[in-house]
């Protein structure tokens, strides 16, 4: 593990009302640990947590469109909002990693090809040994995680299974796993991805709460929803469909 903590510089804060101040999880937001290499933020959308981990990636120095320090390319609104309102806490610094925005990565793999004719000898060794834009979706962003990612480094993933199928989700705990257990990669990742949260001994913060709270699996929505549509399906449905008819009258 290499970044231990995070604080909210409220002497900074000047206006509460404000994005992203005015978000609730950020308004009561002062500070977070990381107590393990595998740390998810969790919430519905629009809770706060991709602000958080777009912040983490500012004070990094990674680019905020998606990519590591050394990603030089641009995208309209890649900017951080909060990220000059924290502190990272680090035993010890680092500088190797990567940010990974699911909604942003055509453009990631469109840079890479831009290097590829600037530059002969660019090569896609590092992402599956062809371009990211001749593979599917879910192929380019597992062939990034099998690749690129490595030791020593720390790793922000903004909601990575946006591209994944449920059998890639569980092919990626498995790099997940397979870079902890060598003892030299943190991961921090915002996710929707009841798979992806079921990682064994992970830390989870809930964005729905406010101030943000560290939660089990089992306590989070997206377990909750998912365990209670499987298990009982027509009867989920059946009370679903019902509120909606329900209003309509």
């Amino acid at each position: 593990m290499y970044l231990r903590g995070l604080t909210l510089l409220k002497e900074k804060v000047h206006n509460y009302k404000k994005y992203p101040f005015c978000i609730p999880s950020i308004r009561e937001f002062d500070s977070l640990e990381f107590t393990k290499p595998v740390t998810f933020f969790v919430g519905e959308n629009g809770s706060g947590k991709s602000t958080l981990l777009e912040a983490i990636s500012y004070q990094c120095g990674f680019n905020n469109a998606g990519g590591g320090k050394n990603d030089l390319y641009s995208v309209e609104s890649s900017t951080s909002d909060l990220g000059e309102f924290i502190r990272l806490s680090w035993l010890p610094k680092i500088n190797n990693g990567f940010f990974l925005r699911a909604e942003s990565f055509y453009h990631f793999a469109t840079y890479l090809d831009n290097l590829a004719k600037e530059d002969p000898l660019f090569n896609y060794g590092a992402y599956g040994g062809k371009s990211l834009h001749e593979q599917s979706h879910g192929e380019a962003f597992l062939s990034l995680f099998t690749n690129r990612f490595g030791e020593r480094s720390i790793y922000l993933l903004d909601e990575p299974e946006a591209a994944l199928s449920p059998a890639l989700q569980l092919a990626f705990l498995k790099v997940i796993h397979d870079l902890v257990s060598e003892g030299d990669a943190q991961f921090i990742i915002a996710t929707h991805s009841p798979i992806l949260l079921g990682y064994p001994d992970a830390d989870i913060y809930d964005f729905n709460q406010s101030p943000v709270k560290r939660t089990s699996y089992e306590e989070t929505e997206h377990y909750q929803l998912t365990l209670s549509f499987l298990t009982g399906r027509e009867r989920f449905l059946y009370e679903l469909f019902r509120e909606d008819e329900e209003e309509g009258k």
